[in-house]
């Protein structure tokens, strides 16, 4: 199998990377940090915990048309991202608890009133108030529908064992229970239980999901210093010390956009305090050619992107001649990822000209493997680059700030 690949503005990454060894040294220091279960990618995804999915799954892609996942932030922005990107259509996939819409919890009970549901509960810290509150709503809409014996069936919790309050609400209401491994974050659990159970339920070939990924980790550990996951973390340091601060992660097929979406919070949660850290948004090409793209083109120059490319789409869609004279007779004979592709080739030479340094991630196509691969070598070069910057890539303070005043305001504490 192939690799994704890398490709880097002249910078001085040796030099850079020399300078700072002693510091990238902690990054396998595993008394570094207490949150790098992730790092080892098969003793978080065990074979027992595997079994233990398949089962659950089978059950639900034989009986059931919609599955609701329930959590927020690193909780399911993982799974979307994927299933988004490779999941089939057989059961209706649904997220909640992301948000506090009234209108949006009124359009899911609509859609679901009539449908074999199954519903997965993920949380860290059951206390956390939109989950929890979509949670109560849904195990509520649950008992009504089916009773409490049937719908215990039908819920499947994913916490911290033995210790949250979640762990008592599974065994009050006999539901299945799936760790969440106490030694990995929200942003860092896309390939435990958090995001392989969704992703398998959406019927996404985990096993291979999870080579790609341990691919990478060999990658890694084989080369600790001289690698394409390092070369981005270096990259990014040293663009961010020259004052490019805002980093753009820019795609070119839509089903990425909850991929970025996963992006973003990996590298705003972890590298966004002590008053440091590169800004990460991101931007869909072509559709935002036609808006930020005059800003990335003439705009301030503090920006720097990361594009991905896909060097094959998977499908493709001829266009068709027409008899009419409309002005675009030379795409006779091409397809869609022609034009794709000569748009996104015309938008990295455009964006170098006009001075914005340009990093380009290649991967060979989207299937489980690389989306594997793509999960894990954003997760260690977020870790590698945080180390960098100084900073703790694992804890969240500014997240809890928000979270004490809405307290307040609810007078809950």
């Amino acid at each position: 199998m192939r690799q994704i690949r890398l490709s880097i503005p002249d910078l001085p990454i040796n030099e850079y990377t020399k300078a700072n060894m002693t510091v990238l040294r902690k990054v396998f220091e595993p008394t570094s940090y207490d949150m790098l279960g992730w790092l080892d990618v098969y003793g978080v995804a065990t074979q027992s915990l595997l079994n233990k999915i398949k089962c659950l799954v089978q059950s639900v892609r034989n009986n059931g048309q919609v599955f609701v996942v329930i959590g927020v932030g690193g909780s399911i922005q993982g799974a979307r991202a994927a299933i988004r990107l490779i999941g089939d259509k057989k059961i209706k996939i649904i997220f909640t608890g992301n948000s506090l819409s009234a209108t949006d919890m009124h359009e899911i009970i609509e859609e679901i009133q009539d449908k074999s549901v199954y519903c997965n509960f993920i949380a860290k810290n059951a206390k956390t108030l939109e989950p929890g509150v979509a949670f109560r709503i849904l195990r509520d809409f649950m008992h009504n529908k089916y009773g409490p014996h049937e719908a215990s069936k039908r819920i499947i919790a994913t916490g911290t064992e033995h210790s949250d309050h979640l762990w008592d609400i599974s065994k009050e209401i006999e539901c299945e229970f799936l760790p969440f491994p106490v030694d990995v974050g929200g942003r860092y659990s896309v390939l435990s239980a958090v995001g392989l159970l969704p992703m398998a339920v959406a019927g996404i070939n985990i096993e291979e999901l999870l080579k790609g990924a341990d691919s990478i980790r060999q990658y890694v550990y084989a080369n600790p210093y001289e690698n394409d996951v390092l070369t981005y973390a270096v990259a990014r340091n040293i663009l961010y010390n020259s004052g490019k601060k805002i980093e753009i992660l820019a795609y070119f097929q839509p089903s990425l956009s909850y991929f970025a979406k996963w992006w973003v919070q990996l590298f705003g949660e972890s590298e966004g305090k002590d008053n440091k850290g590169v800004y990460p948004t991101h931007l869909s090409y072509s559709e935002d050619l036609h808006s930020l793209g005059q800003y990335v083109q003439d705009g301030e120059k503090t920006i720097f992107e990361t594009f991905i490319k896909l060097c094959d789409m998977g499908v493709d869609f001829a266009i068709p001649t027409s008899s009419i004279e409309d002005g675009f007779e030379y795409l006779d004979g091409k397809g869609l990822n022609h034009l794709n592709l000569a748009a996104y080739s015309g938008t990295v030479t455009a964006h170098r000209k006009g001075g914005i340094p340009v990093m380009e991630i290649e991967v060979p196509e989207l299937d489980a493997y690389y989306t594997g691969q793509l999960f894990y070598f954003f997760m260690i070069a977020c870790y590698y680059s945080g180390i960098l910057l100084g900073v703790n890539p694992f804890d969240q303070p500014g997240v809890e700030s928000y979270k004490q005043y809405m307290l307040d305001f609810l007078n809950a504490r």
